[in-house]
Parts: C-alpha cells; sequence; structure tokens
C-alpha cells in the first residue's frame, strides 16, 4: 500500500505519469483529427476557462496554427477524448479550423484525470477547491488513499488532507474559493463555523482585504469548536513520538493529553486500503 515517494510527477509534467521519460514510437506520430470528431475531457477538473487565455491562444493559432498536438484517447463509436490540451482544442474552434494536430495514447479513465489535474495545476489553473474536487473523485472513483494522491500528483501527503478538508465548507464559501475571491488560507480558516460567520467573516474579508492571519484572529473571537479543557499542550517528547508515527504510518496523527497523563491516540485515514495498512502495521509491531 505504501508507495515510494517520488520527487515529483506534477514537477517533471504528463511524461512522468505517462511512464514515458523519452518518447515512444507510437507518441512520436503525430496524426491529424477532424476537430468535431473530438470531445472534452470528462474528467476535466476546471469548471471555467479564462477567456483572456483562450483569446491570447486564438491569436497564436491565427498566426502560427497549432504548433503542439493536443493528447487523446479513443473513445465509443469511433470518436476521441481530449486527455490534455482542452484550452487548444477551445481556440481552435474560435479560429474556425476544421482539424487539428493530435497524439493518440491509451489511457484509461483513472490516469486521464491525473494528466487533467497535473496540466491545469502546471499552469496554477485550478482554485484549491477544483484540486480538492478532483482528489476527492480520485479516492472514491479509483480507490486511491491520500498517499496514492500525493505520490501520482507530486505533492505533498499534508497538502493533499489539507485541500481535501476545503470541501467541508459550506458550498457558499466554496463558491469563493472558486472565483478566487478567497485564497486557501482564508477559507481554512472557516472550516468548522456555522455557513452565517463563515459568509460574515468572509465578506469583511473580502471588503477589507485582510489577509489570512486576520481571519485566523477573527475566527477565534467568535470561538471556534475546541478540545476539551483537560487537554494540556503536549510536551516535547510527545510531540517527536507523534511526528514519528505521523512518518511510519504516512497518515495525520493527533495524540491528546490530559494533566493527569492519560488520552488518546487519534490516526486519520481515508480510505478502507489505509485503514488495512495502518492495521496490518500494528499486528506486526504487537
Amino acid at each position: 500500500m505504501k508507495m515510494p515517494v517520488k520527487k515529483s510527477s506534477l514537477g517533471r509534467g504528463l511524461n512522468a505519469l505517462l511512464g514515458a521519460d523519452s518518447t515512444t514510437a507510437a507518441d512520436q506520430v503525430t496524426n491529424v483529427l477532424p476537430i468535431d470528431q473530438i470531445d472534452p475531457n470528462p474528467f476535466q477538473p476546471r469548471t471555467t476557462f479564462d477567456e483572456q487565455e483562450i483569446a491570447s491562444l486564438v491569436e497564436s493559432i491565427q498566426a502560427n496554427g497549432v504548433l503542439t498536438p493536443i493528447l487523446v484517447r479513443s473513445a465509443e463509436g469511433g470518436r476521441y477524448q481530449i486527455v490534455a490540451g482542452e484550452r487548444r482544442w477551445r481556440a481552435s474552434q474560435v479560429v474556425g479550423l476544421m482539424e487539428i494536430p493530435v497524439y493518440i495514447r491509451d489511457v484509461d479513465d483513472a490516469l486521464a484525470l491525473e494528466m487533467a489535474i497535473v496540466e491545469n495545476e502546471q499552469r496554477d489553473n485550478l482554485t484549491a477547491v477544483e484540486s480538492a474536487r478532483a482528489y476527492k473523485r480520485l479516492i472514491e472513483e479509483f480507490s486511491y488513499s491520500q498517499q496514492d494522491v500525493a505520490t501520482r500528483i507530486g505533492i505533498s501527503r499534508t497538502h493533499v488532507s489539507n485541500l481535501l478538508r476545503l470541501l467541508q465548507l459550506p458550498l457558499a464559501i466554496q463558491g469563493l474559493v472558486e472565483n478566487r475571491k478567497l485564497d486557501m488560507g482564508q477559507a481554512r480558516a472557516l472550516i468548522g463555523l456555522v455557513e452565517a460567520e463563515a459568509l460574515r467573516i468572509a465578506d469583511l474579508a473580502m471588503k477589507d482585504g485582510w489577509s489570512t492571519r486576520k481571519v485566523e484572529e477573527e475566527v477565534k473571537k467568535i470561538g471556534k469548536p475546541s478540545v476539551a479543557k483537560s487537554t494540556v499542550e503536549m510536551d516535547a517528547s510527545v510531540v517527536a513520538l507523534s511526528d514519528e508515527l505521523a512518518k511510519l504510518l504516512s497518515l495525520p496523527v493527533n495524540i491528546k493529553q490530559s494533566k493527569r497523563g492519560f488520552g488518546m491516540v487519534q490516526i486519520e485515514f481515508s480510505s478502507k486500503k489505509e485503514l488495512e495498512f495502518v492495521t496490518k502495521l500494528l499486528r506486526n509491531k504487537i
């Protein structure tokens, strides 16, 4: 279950996901397909496409044509689905092109979603909520663990967990993040608040240009759900043990300790696969 962590699939680009550090003979063949024979990626995590980006691509294509083929996969009925390059496909339609150069690859649904995420995140096109929804889809539809997502996309396990927590926010707050009116840090500070309070603080943050720290301070004033009063700050040795356990499991670990010395250990998991891994590891250690 525990997968070796690569430096960064995201940083190395789509070839890393395809397992193609060197281009294969099949990849070198450029095909030309009718634009109306190609459908958008059903796993596209982006909910909107920036009109200025499309307009810039339109100008480029009018001047030079489509310089980089888009990546597609075969679909039912003799059609094709975009894996990467949807902006070029959309811009080509605006220009009025009838055909577009393509690379055709055999890609399954899970990889199609991974590649759409990577392509967009390389350009910083996805909002935090769009990324979170895409990661959740990998977990729920394709049985990925959070560590699997982190390894394949090329980010930290903690970052995956933090993004997924954004989906606990009221939909109205998620919408503000999607529209880039709130950033990830500001939104995270609102997790756990009732919707009315979250919206009130969000409105103030947008109106007055609050920093993440300012939002956090405002949230503290109204009080978020907190641990029991008997819980005390952990000493350095307990913190070290918590960090060691989290590193061993590759999962978030939270230790709560009372003044009397007793407490509990919480291990967060996001799938049955991760729970089975923890259980197996504990059995082997006991």
